[in-house]
């Protein structure tokens, strides 16, 4: 039973015939065209000189023993004969120009549509000519040729002599009308350009009468009578016309004089000139050189199944549509066409209501069309947008398997363009979709439990595996469950970006996770100092020019890879720890974009409370998996469709625009476990990719800070706080060029001091000190003490 089960779904399967032709083959075709198009031509011309002398062995066409005088023997004659006295005569010649141009556009695949136009207007062309020329010679000659003839006294017997040359005089200027846009205008531009012709040869004629002295009065005199006549006939101002004539300056002949005109380079900068000079000797800086024998992971190490592929059910197809007439008929909404669009979970299909049907009758049977169908969750889409239909998706009886290797391996994401490409699934189209998450900016996932986030995540972050290098890309990976995301520790000096001195890559701990958020919002300001400093305004504006060599690795310039933070539960840090996670998270949303951090949050949880509206602001791209009530696919969506999805990896996909329903690639964890080795095992960095080191509440210094083990620079850093007023370590990283440690140090003796308050979380401190004559006073006291 399941053979035979087998057998037919194989045997459904629709092997449409192809006539591309391949480049071997258009090259064959495209020759024969054109060594046939020559031969034409060549046999046409002969005609002309041997015609009269092939006539008698045409009918001898067979036999060897007759000689004909054609340039190409016996074919050559037999041809000419055909296309020209039996044909069309000489305009016959335009076929065999018409077959060499098709040969030259097979060779080169070019359009063929222009082609095509070609050979109508040329067709029309021959048949004109020969109506032509059978008018004016009036028997069978090649120069009209036995159709021209005939059709000429066709027409003359019905229209007459007259009637003939109106209809080809029509002909033409229908020819000319569509073919080369000709209007009246453009007969009447040609008259006032011939008038005006006219006029400059006159007036050229009487500037070189002027140049004989002796005879001006009288030329003088006779211009003014012969400018009287032109002004008649022409319409021409006299005074323009005497200022002209009695002009003694040389006429200058614009043609005869050439210019040179010299190209001055512009003058670079000492900087250009510099960077320029280094990419000359060392080339371009290549961020990857460091691992510059790494090998991306091949596409054997992800699963090939079995299942995969469209399989058409026609019975099934035929079933579902029958139903979904027959329910809509039931009330009264006739359908005028219905199409079905087959993909690997769902199937769509998409009707044309009659006249007059109004769309929310439609929408409003979605539960009567799902009880006919039997079917698990039907979507309707009224209308469907960019489309005059109305659509209606069904689950398949038989869902086929979206395997990662099948959308890693597809043209459209190996030839992706983009800079952090990913490849999230299918479409009902059967379509691959590849998405930029840095033209996101920010993705936003949720659903409810084991519907497929966990699979979506490492979709996402085995997408950017196989596209980026290591020097390219950094994950920070937040996983408050433990167990989702350890596979990827294997390459954490590869990949993954984490705080000094802590052990773990893959982020646990609470507590951890609001020192690294604050820790990347220091990166950000860091980041967007370097641009600021560089005058470019996102990161590839910034890493082209470092690469260029244009910046100075010496000013703390260097190579800047896109940071990517994923969670893999925000509503347990949300509950945990509130304010604390959700303000940076924030910040980095509506600020980080611009320099290469970008956030992929997920959660089971999709209420108010966990994606508020300061989240959803700055997470337009939105993926909802199946969830349980319509209120929680509002709250991800802005709108209902994630309670109607069937679960599995089936999904909706958001820009800000149209959703989009993707079934979702499957990637299993022993694919991921045989990436994450073979990556692990190439040669390294020493270490992971450092974040700068956050100094939280818990690790702040006693305020018994003696004076005399105060930082040089205290007096100085006091200063800046107080006059910036604005109690911040980077701050003081920015103005005194100092590392993060003793910034942080400096920030606690000036706590101890009492010139800043005391640690607010991600917020600046307070300062204390209202100005510098305050802080010299309090300064000048603590002395005296």
């Amino acid at each position: 039973m399941a053979k035979s089960k087998k057998k037919k779904t194989t045997s459904s399967k629709i092997k449409k015939p192809s006539f591309k032709l391949s480049s071997q083959q258009k090259l064959i075709f495209g020759s024969f065209l054109i060594i046939f198009g020559i031969l034409l031509f060549t046999a046409f011309l002969s005609f002309f000189f041997t015609g009269k002398a092939d006539q008698s062995i045409l009918s001898e066409f067979g036999s060897r023993e007759s000689e004909a005088q054609n340039w190409l023997s016996k074919s050559g004659a037999w041809l000419s004969d055909f296309f020209i006295y039996k044909g069309f005569g000489i305009a016959s010649f335009v076929f065999s120009g018409l077959i060499f141009l098709s040969g030259i556009y097979v060779i080169m695949d070019i359009n063929k549509t222009k082609l095509l136009r070609h050979w109508f207007w040329g067709t029309l062309v021959v048949i004109w000519f020969s109506i032509f020329f059978g008018f004016f010679i009036p028997k069978i000659d090649s120069l009209s040729g036995t159709i021209g003839f005939e059709i000429n006294t066709f027409l003359q017997d019905y229209i007459g002599k007259i009637g003939i040359i109106l209809l080809l005089l029509f002909a033409l200027i229908v020819y000319l009308a569509i073919r080369f846009k000709v209007t009246a205008q453009s007969f009447i531009s040609i008259f006032k350009s011939a008038k005006k012709d006219i006029t400059d040869e006159f007036s050229s004629h009487q500037k070189t009468q002027n140049n004989d002295k002796d005879t001006f009065v009288h030329i003088d005199n006779d211009l003014t009578a012969e400018a009287e006549d032109i002004k008649t006939a022409f319409d021409i101002p006299l005074d323009n016309l005497e200022t002209k004539t009695k002009s003694e300056k040389p006429e200058v002949v614009e043609d005869r004089v050439e210019m040179e005109v010299e190209k001055i380079e512009e003058e670079q900068s000492e900087t250009d000139n510099l960077a320029n000079k280094l990419v000359e000797d060392f080339g371009q800086f290549d961020p990857t050189l460091e691992l510059g024998n790494y090998q991306f992971p091949h596409l054997d190490l992800l699963k090939k199944y079995d299942t995969e592929g469209i399989t058409i059910n026609q019975e099934e197809l035929e079933e579902n549509k029958n139903r979904i007439v027959e329910t809509l008929n039931n009330y009264k909404i006739g359908i005028a066409s219905i199409k079905a669009t087959i993909g690997p979970t769902v199937t769509l299909y998409e009707i044309v209501p009659e006249a007059g049907i109004r769309i929310s009758k439609i929408k409003n049977l979605e539960d009567d069309i799902a009880l006919s169908l039997s079917a698990l969750g039907i979507r309707i889409i009224a209308p469907i947008p960019g489309k005059g239909t109305i659509g209606i998706e069904v689950p398949n009886k038989n869902s086929t398997v979206v395997s990662m290797r099948s959308v890693i391996a597809s043209k459209k994401f190996q030839n992706a363009e983009m800079q952090l490409p990913i490849a999230l699934g299918k479409t009902i189209s059967n379509e691959t979709l590849v998405v930029d998450l840095a033209k996101m900016p920010h993705l936003l996932m949720a659903g409810a439990t084991g519907q497929g986030k966990s699979v979506g995540l490492n979709a996402v972050l085995t997408s950017l595996l196989y596209k980026k290098h290591p020097a390219e890309v950094k994950f920070i990976l937040v996983d408050p469950k433990k167990v989702e995301l350890t596979l990827f520790n294997k390459i954490e000096r590869h990949y993954l970006a984490k705080l000094p001195d802590t052990e773990e890559a893959i982020i646990t701990d609470n507590n951890l996770v609001i020192n690294t958020l604050n820790s990347l919002c220091i990166e950000m300001d860091n980041r967007y100092e370097l641009l600021k400093n560089a005058f470019c305004r996102n990161i590839a504006e910034y890493n082209a020019k470092f690469k260029a060599r244009k910046l100075n690795p010496n000013e703390g310039h260097q190579f800047l890879p896109y940071i990517v933070l994923v969670i893999d539960e925000f509503a347990d840090l949300i509950m945990t720890a509130g304010k604390e996670v959700e303000t940076p998270i924030a910040r980095l949303a509506q600020l980080a974009r611009a320099i290469g951090i970008h956030l992929i949050i997920a959660t089971q949880r999709p209420s108010v409370n966990v994606i508020t509206g300061i989240i959803k602001a700055n997470f337009p791209a939105r993926i909802a998996f199946r969830v349980t009530s319509k209120i929680d696919s509002r709250t991800i969506l802005d709108g209902s469709g994630a309670d109607q999805l069937i679960g599995r990896g089936d999904m909706l996909y958001t820009q800000g625009n149209d959703l989009i329903r993707v079934q979702c690639a499957f990637v299993d964890t022993p694919e991921i476990d045989k990436i994450t080795e073979f990556i692990g095992s190439q040669k390294a960095y020493p270490e992971a990719y450092q974040l700068p080191e956050y100094v939280g509440e818990e690790s702040g210094t006693s305020l018994d800070v003696d004076i005399d083990d105060r930082d040089i620079l205290f007096r100085e850093a006091a200063e800046i706080i107080v006059t910036a007023q604005q109690g911040s370590a980077s701050l003081l990283q920015r103005k005194l060029k100092l590392g993060y440690n003793r910034a942080g140090r400096l920030i606690d003796q000036l706590e101890a001091a009492g010139i800043v308050g005391h640690f607010e979380g991600s917020k600046a401190r307070q300062v204390l000190v209202p100005d510098l004559v305050a802080l010299d006073q309090l300064l000048e006291n603590e002395k005296n003490s």
